[in-house]
Order: C-alpha cells, then sequence, then structure tokens
C-alpha cells in the first residue's frame, strides 16, 4: 500500500464531495471538479474526511492508490482555495496583455503572439508579471508551461518568461572563453 494513499484528506468547510460508481465529483466555493477512478480504488465518505482504499492488493491497485488520493487531495485545494501560478517577463520590450479570451505576448517575434486562456483559468498582467490562477491544478500548471515555452529563458543573457523565482545558470559567452587564456 502507498505510503501516501493511507493518510486521510481533511475537507474545509464549504466542500461538498460525492461518489457514484467510479466517479468522484467535488463542488466548493471555486466551482466543481469531476475525476473518473479505477475500479480497483474505492474511496470512503467520512463526515470530515475521505478515505482512499484498495479493493484488490494486485499492481494495478497499489500503483493507482498513491495517485488517485493525490488528484483527488489537489481537486479539495482547488475547489476550497485555487491554485496560482506566477510568471516574469525579461527582456527589452517584452510586453503582455490580456484581450478577452486571449493573452497577447509580444516577447520579440516578428509576428503578434496569442494564446487563448483555457476555460476555468483567470490571467492578469502587472507590468512585467503574468498571474495565472484557477481551481484545475492541472490546467493552470500546463498553461504555465505554454507560456514559458513561447520564449524559454536563455543562459547567456537571461531574457525569456520564467516562473517567479526560477533560478536560471548563466553561462559565460565567447569573450570570457578566450580572456582566460
Amino acid at each position: 500500500m502507498s505510503r501516501k494513499g493511507r493518510v486521510p484528506i481533511k475537507m474545509p468547510k464549504g466542500v461538498e464531495v460525492k461518489v457514484t460508481k467510479n466517479i468522484v465529483t467535488v463542488k466548493g466555493p471555486k466551482g466543481t471538479l469531476t475525476q473518473e477512478i479505477e475500479e480497483c480504488v474505492n474511496v470512503n465518505v467520512a463526515s470530515e474526511e475521505l478515505v482512499v482504499q484498495v479493493n484488490d492488493t494486485s499492481r494495478d491497485g497499489r500503483r493507482f492508490h498513491g495517485l488517485y488520493r493525490s488528484l483527488i487531495q489537489n481537486m479539495v485545494d482547488g475547489v476550497s482555495s485555487g491554485f496560482k501560478k506566477q510568471l516574469e517577463m525579461i527582456g527589452v520590450g517584452y510586453r503582455a496583455a490580456v484581450q478577452g479570451h486571449m493573452l497577447d505576448l509580444q516577447i520579440g517575434c516578428s509576428h503578434p503572439t496569442q494564446l487563448k486562456i483555457p476555460e476555468g483559468i483567470k490571467a492578469t498582467v502587472e507590468k512585467n508579471i503574468i498571474t495565472l490562477e484557477g481551481h484545475d491544478k492541472q490546467k493552470v500548471g500546463q498553461f504555465a508551461a505554454e507560456v514559458r515555452g513561447m520564449k524559454p529563458p536563455e543562459p547567456y543573457q537571461g531574457k525569456g518568461i520564467r516562473y517567479v523565482g526560477e533560478y536560471v545558470r548563466r553561462k559565460a559567452g565567447k569573450a570570457a572563453k578566450t580572456a582566460a587564456k
């Protein structure tokens, strides 16, 4: 059995969990999320706790135990408090703006770069910081990765889009190599 899977999930006030057959639905103040689970995993709802258990001790049952416990924990956290990712744009002339359901990035390309903001994610831009918020951890993380992938930070000058607090290891250019001789 998974060590992580054995830990019960505490339910905050205002969060409602409903289990029907092999679908778990979590409803809270920020929204509603659903997750389909394997038949070898059971979710038991107590008054203030959720317990994820394994029906059979086969290899499949054991490997899904911790996975579904973590997915359900993320769903409970998302509908109660939500998730947030912040990206920082570093570079001369790099700008971002939210226009309706599109994130407009000006990152040194000859053409305008626009990304469609997925449903359920709220994007805001302040100076050079892009903030993405939502109740689905997977969607927020995936969209943040797509935005960062448009212009990842480069190691020589450090320009690009990076997560706030991300460390980018800098490299010395050619001039440092010839000066060392």
